[in-house]
């Protein structure tokens, strides 16, 4: 869906009342997810219970380098994502949805949209305010989404995460006056893609380039964002994308990036640790978000936590 609202918050209420508003907090989703909206829950580290078996990952999203995390914009006990098809939507379902929770006071929240929102070839597309399309990445079919995003049996967790996902949310400031300042050409080197998802030596969206026959970066170069995040094509980062713009005004803009993934470690976090020194780092500034885990479909988990 094309617009969101995420909003992160804390417990309010005594330690004591974790288990109900838990599980007032899962009615209240349950009640938003109808056509023109759909709503899902993340808990955060901070939310689950010492005497609880945690997701084995799960912790406070740490700055990595370059990073100037605002707390007044990071982490939060549990996250609720809001999406919906108008923004109209989304502002009602989320007041709805914080009247229903007088045990939650909110932390921070942000809007969010996609422009150019589209599906090509069983992938979900958008243009990010730096006017190139994302998405290209993303698995086409529902069982490969599954494979990169859902907990497993036999990684290690807790039998009530199985099902699961790890969700990071990166609130990303892009100095986009800056980077207007620059050519199509200059931008595209930098993304290592056409505006249009072309790769850069010629070979079409849907397929994957040869950055082997590219050693030296002659075409591709080698601290372009793609290829940093992604080196090797054949084997593509384990996760799935899902990002959202967002726009407070003309010094306060950017992506709201989200990503889902069985494995932190081997998905976003090894990929973070890649992109260290891409040429697109001076003008991106990670000032917010957090680390969270949304739980499997049903009410089991709620049984193990409480």
């Amino acid at each position: 869906m094309p617009f969101t609202q995420l909003i992160s918050l804390d417990l309010a209420a005594d330690d004591k009342q974790l288990g109900s508003s838990l599980r007032a907090a899962h009615r209240v989703v349950g009640a938003l997810n109808r056509g023109k909206t759909a709503t899902w829950l993340g808990l955060g580290s901070s939310v689950i219970p010492a005497s609880a078996d945690r997701p084995r990952s799960l912790k406070q999203m740490a700055a990595f380098l370059g990073d100037v995390l605002d707390p007044a914009q990071s982490h939060g006990a549990l996250l609720l994502q809001i999406t919906g098809v108008a923004p109209d939507a989304v502002r009602k379902a989320a007041e709805q949805a914080l009247d229903g929770l007088p045990q939650w006071q909110i932390r921070w929240r942000l809007d969010g949209f996609r422009p150019g929102n589209r599906t090509e070839n069983g992938r979900g597309l958008a243009r990010n305010p730096f006017h190139f399309t994302e998405g290209y990445g993303n698995p086409a079919t529902a069982a490969a989404v599954t494979e990169r995003a859902a907990v497993a049996a036999g990684q290690g967790e807790p039998a009530w995460a199985i099902g699961g996902s790890y969700q990071v949310v990166r609130i990303i400031r892009l100095a986009t006056d800056f980077w207007d300042r620059d050519t199509v050409r200059e931008q595209e080197r930098i993304i290592g893609r056409r505006r249009d998802g072309r790769w850069l030596d010629g070979t079409p969206s849907t397929e994957q380039p040869a950055f082997t026959a590219d050693p030296h970066g002659t075409i591709t170069p080698l601290d372009a964002h793609v290829r940093r995040a992604a080196p090797d094509r054949r084997h593509p980062p384990p996760l799935v994308r899902r990002g959202y713009n967002y726009h407070h005004g003309p010094d306060d803009q950017g992506l709201i990036f989200s990503c889902f993934q069985r494995d932190l470690k081997k998905g976003f976090e090894a990929v973070q640790h890649r992109l260290q020194g891409e040429a697109m780092a001076k003008y991106a500034l990670t000032v917010g978000g957090g680390y969270f885990f949304v739980p499997p479909p049903g009410d089991s988990w709620l049984d193990a936590l409480t």
